[in-house]
């Protein structure tokens, strides 16, 4: 089977860990056990969410005053290389012998998405509600409420296109386990002479992720998160086991958190 796995950025910063690389590192190793046990049967590809790490680039980007903070597609783009590097390092040890590949992805995004006037990805640390406050008033960030705290939030767009989707089907051809569309992927518009220009966004990992398991016409994309079960109404509903398209449609679920991913499971 070729299987999409796409590991949730809390999943490997959880809620309330410093974001020290030895933490991230331990969380990556539980992870990449149970994606070893899978791609010693199956095809892999290997996808992953950077809402805490991009938002932790953002406030390190922000520290030097002689320098202009970074642009949300640069620090996506370093988050790619920061994660693909410790689930690699992981991984070859588990799998000795397997080739694995981090690739920095580009997915296009519409300029004219309505998401860049609505922002709801939520990224960095979450916040108590007197930080939250003086973050908003200080650096103008747009905050929205995250469990019992809250966070930043950015604009999501649709992805579009994987740019790199021939590049991936050639490395999954050769027998490479690839790590790809890291935190939804680079998000790019195209330009009318033929270009590509990094926008200020990041794109929602699962529904990138389902556009991935789409185009290589995968036989299953699996959703890992910190959460134990998608609820029937937050927070206190009950799990919900097992559900057709139609059911989840017909339900709400969190923007920025659980409704995407919802909405990912439903596209494939």
């Amino acid at each position: 089977m070729r299987v999409v796995v796409a590991l949730g950025g809390n999943a490997l910063l959880r809620r309330g860990e410093r974001p020290d690389v030895g933490v991230q590192r331990a969380n990556v190793r539980r992870a990449a056990e149970s994606v070893a046990a899978l791609a010693r049967e199956h095809t892999v590809v290997l996808t992953h969410g950077n809402g805490p790490q991009v938002g932790l680039l953002a406030l390190q980007s922000e520290t030097d005053p002689t320098v202009a903070p970074y642009p949300l597609d640069v620090l996506g783009a370093e988050s790619e290389g920061l994660i693909g590097y410790l689930i690699e390092q992981e991984l070859a040890s588990l799998l000795p012998g397997r080739d694995v590949a981090t690739l920095l992805t580009l997915v296009e995004v519409d300029p004219r998405d309505p998401a860049f006037g609505a922002p709801t990805k939520p990224i960095g640390p979450v916040y108590d509600a007197a930080t939250a406050r003086r973050m908003s008033r200080e650096r103008g960030y747009a905050i929205a409420p995250d469990g019992a705290g809250f966070r930043r939030v950015v604009a999501s767009p649709e992805p579009r296109a994987i740019r790199e989707l021939r590049v991936i089907e050639i490395l999954l051809g050769a027998g490479v386990l690839v790590v790809c569309t890291g935190g939804g992927g680079i998000p790019v518009v195209a330009m009318p002479d033929g270009g590509l220009r990094g926008v200020e966004a990041v794109i929602d990992k699962d529904l990138a992720s389902a556009l991935l398991a789409r185009a290589l016409g995968a036989d299953a994309l699996l959703l890992l998160t910190d959460v134990a079960a998608v609820l029937d109404g937050w927070p206190d509903g009950a799990p919900i086991r097992h559900a057709t398209p139609q059911d989840l449609r017909a339900k709400r679920f969190a923007p920025g958190s659980m409704g995407p991913k919802v909405e990912a499971a439903c596209r494939v």
